[in-house]
């Protein structure tokens, strides 16, 4: 673990996190969502310690939900936005970033199941255009599962001030394949893992070759309509979100020459796509999480597919996989926790469940720093508090 890493763990502990065998008996009786500043009938100690005092330096807004057959638990600290300071809304919607992923994931394993698409098929044969022969061999489940070697697509700017000024650029997705197949493969299919959006871009384009239509349609049709996510959606080229959200800053340089929060609320996503553009709410992801852990979404074998790790080292640690076909595992508290987290700037966000169910976890920070190198110390706050300490 790196150090500043345990660094923030330290001061999670700080803010009155415990391991997560400890945090059970708070959440045994249920009780309605209500703003973690205005004393719950019903809490957790840990989580409410994690979310008190915002906004600070590190974020503005919170929004967090625990369910699970250990019990449930509802809280929202910070403000709806910084000029009025009205309390953040907890059914707010909020940018998903790569949770979209298993969004994804599940709609091509939902098309497998339909015979549209085969796991062990190359991309290049659902996309002769687009993937060159150097990656003539990457398969579908590769692509899924991050051990595809195809190396990430360019992009203008080198700085969160450059990306700012670009924030309304519309990249198609498939410039961003052609981008990256241009350049050589990372490593030979199958052989290593490495996370990148890149892969999802690929699976969103075989989605729409596959059924004769948008990526947004079939996960409509697949995932939204059948789970009743009526506040979740793809914004495709729209740079605001539809419906109530709280406002999402990123310290940056402002146009005076100083660094300070700036509204970022505003800004596309279609660089994101099927790897990370979804707008949703917590309770639309803690019913999508606990639909799809119970297996009610995506079914029997290829469920599997979800919370089965390849057997390969990461490109760059060396270290064994640690994603799956969507999802990713970490043991926090002693236990295997599966889920995915996500950022888009001004935004953090996560679902997370023990396999069995046993204890979900959905959060929306809307972090100052959601691009940082590290994890957001509000957001590694709930998660620690909710699972435990890394193993």
């Amino acid at each position: 673990m790196r150090k500043s890493t345990r660094t923030l763990l330290a001061a999670t502990l700080l803010l009155g996190a415990a391991a997560g065998p400890a945090l059970t008996p708070a959440f045994a009786a249920p009780g309605p969502a209500t703003a973690a500043s205005q004393a719950p009938r019903t809490t957790s100690p840990d989580l409410s310690a994690v979310i008190a005092g915002l906004p600070r330096a590190d974020a503005t807004a919170a929004l967090v939900r625990v369910g699970g057959t250990e019990g449930s638990w509802q809280g929202s600290s910070g403000v709806h936005d910084l000029e009025t300071n009205a309390p953040a809304d907890p059914a707010a919607r909020f940018r998903a970033g790569s949770v979209t992923k298993v969004f994804t994931a599940a709609t091509v394993l939902r098309l497998v199941t339909e015979g549209r698409i085969d796991l062990d098929r190359t991309a290049r044969s659902y996309l002769p255009d687009l993937i060159p022969g150097r990656y003539a061999t990457v398969t579908v489940r590769q692509l899924l599962n991050h051990t595809h070697g195809i190396p990430a697509a360019d992009f203008e700017g080198e700085s969160v001030e450059e990306w700012y000024a670009n924030r309304f650029r519309v990249h198609t997705p498939e410039a961003m394949v052609r981008s990256a197949t241009a350049k050589p493969r990372e490593f030979r299919p199958g052989t290593r893992q490495h996370y990148l959006n890149i892969g999802y871009t690929v699976a969103g384009l075989i989605v729409e070759r596959a059924t004769g239509a948008s990526y947004e349609s079939q996960v409509e049709r697949l995932v939204l309509r059948p789970l009743g996510l009526r506040d979740t959606y793809l914004p495709g080229t729209a740079a605001e979100m539809t419906g109530p959200y709280n406002h999402g800053y990123q310290t940056m340089r402002l146009d005076d020459g100083t660094t300070g929060l700036r509204d970022v609320s505003v800004w596309g996503t279609t660089d994101g796509w099927a790897a990370g553009d979804l707008v949703s709410t917590t309770a639309d992801l803690e019913r999508f999480t606990r639909e799809l852990f119970a297996g009610r979404l995506v079914r029997g074998p290829l469920l599997e597919e979800m919370f089965t790790l390849p057997r390969v080292p990461d490109v760059k640690t060396g270290a064994p996989a640690a994603y799956s076909a969507g999802l990713s595992m970490k043991r926090l508290g002693g236990r295997a926790v599966w889920g995915k987290t996500g950022g888009r700037w001004g935004y953090n966000a996560a679902v997370a469940s023990t396999r069995d169910g046993a204890r979900t976890l959905v959060y929306s920070v809307n972090s100052t720093d959601a691009k940082g190198q590290d994890m957001n110390p509000t957001a590694l706050g709930l998660m620690v508090a909710a699972y435990g300490l890394p193993d």
